[in-house]
């Protein structure tokens, strides 16, 4: 956990969380709207290449997975109700693909932060199978911690600055109405466009 200024001259508490469920453009365009949230990156992680640029990963032979890292204050949304958000904003039963795009950058995965962040995913995950929530079983993997690589500059925010491209209109934006609609209290008060 990490101590971030609040412009105040006061420090209040950060902590992180990094996930991947298919494209990092669906992951980060839902978690920006999450009050609480003070930031979402994208990138790669899982890998075995250094600093792997976008066409390396999306040729499947990194080892690397699309994925955000989130940075968020627990004192607002906690860290249960981010793995609730996630599990709601992609299908966590289809292995290395989400609707059109397919391969291992696209698995569903969550990245933990110590054994206690382990231990909440895990509980979470028996819960929602134990709920019976999807058919299928949940093929999320849980694994530890490695190196994040931020994605290319072009990624960031990539919904909120082509909001008219085919994949925000037929991809992101249906998984933005389901998050607005289903979570509406985790809102942030005012989006900023």
């Amino acid at each position: 956990m990490s101590q971030n200024s609040s412009g105040n001259g006061k420090t209040r508490k950060s902590d992180q969380i990094m996930l991947a469920g298919g494209c990092f453009w669906c992951i980060e365009a839902v978690f920006e709207m999450i009050d609480g949230v003070d930031n979402v990156e994208s990138g790669y992680i899982g890998g075995h290449l250094v600093n792997p640029s976008y066409q390396q990963v999306c040729s499947g032979t990194t080892g690397h997975a699309e994925a955000v890292r989130v940075s968020f204050n627990p004192d607002i949304v906690s860290f249960p109700e981010l793995l609730e958000i996630f599990f709601n904003s992609h299908d966590p039963t289809t292995l290395n693909q989400q609707g059109p795009d397919s391969g291992s950058q696209y698995r569903s995965a969550i990245f933990y932060d110590g054994l206690d962040q382990k231990e909440m995913v895990e509980i979470h995950i028996r819960d929602l199978t134990n709920r019976g929530v999807w058919e299928q079983p949940i093929v999320t993997e849980v694994l530890q911690l490695t190196t994040f690589y931020p994605a290319e500059d072009y990624h960031s925010e990539y919904f909120r600055r082509n909001p008219y491209s085919p994949y925000s209109q037929y991809v992101i934006a249906p998984k933005v109405a389901k998050f607005q609609k289903s979570f509406v209290h985790r809102l942030r008060s005012k989006i900023s466009g």
